[in-house]
């Protein structure tokens, strides 16, 4: 070896030494940040099933008059909890009956409710 070879020897070796180093602490950033948008997604998705769950709840309270069975939601929402309140309607929406829906459900370790309410006729078998 000539005396210029050697003179920048090392330097080949420090260089891919540092890109791996560059390239490793990405990859570590993009594992985590993915991560986070599972994360989110999967928030997203429970309060997404959440709000079906009351909506559907609500809807066959309006036109059928009867709660969606135990069975029947523990089958098209499995993870979530119901729990169903009727009140009387006063003022304006006085004959009325209100009815307020609200679904729990886990998301990781986050807990997610929604609650919908509506005014539906006071006919209607509860």
């Amino acid at each position: 070896m000539t005396r210029e070879n050697r003179k920048y020897g090392g330097f080949l070796l420090i260089e891919l030494i540092t890109s791996l180093t560059v390239l490793g602490i990405l990859l570590s950033c993009l594992a985590i940040s993915l991560s986070g948008f599972r994360r989110f997604n999967h928030l997203q998705l429970v309060k997404q099933r959440c709000t079906a769950a009351a909506q559907a709840e609500l809807d066959s309270i309006a036109f059928t008059g009867r709660e969606i069975s135990d069975e029947d939601f523990e089958r098209l929402w499995p993870k979530l909890s119901v729990s169903i309140q009727y009140s009387e309607a006063s003022d304006q929406w006085e004959g009325l009956k209100l009815v307020r829906v609200k679904v729990k459900g886990k998301s990781f370790n986050k807990d997610v409710e929604v609650q919908l309410s509506r005014y539906i006729l006071s006919e209607t078998r509860l």
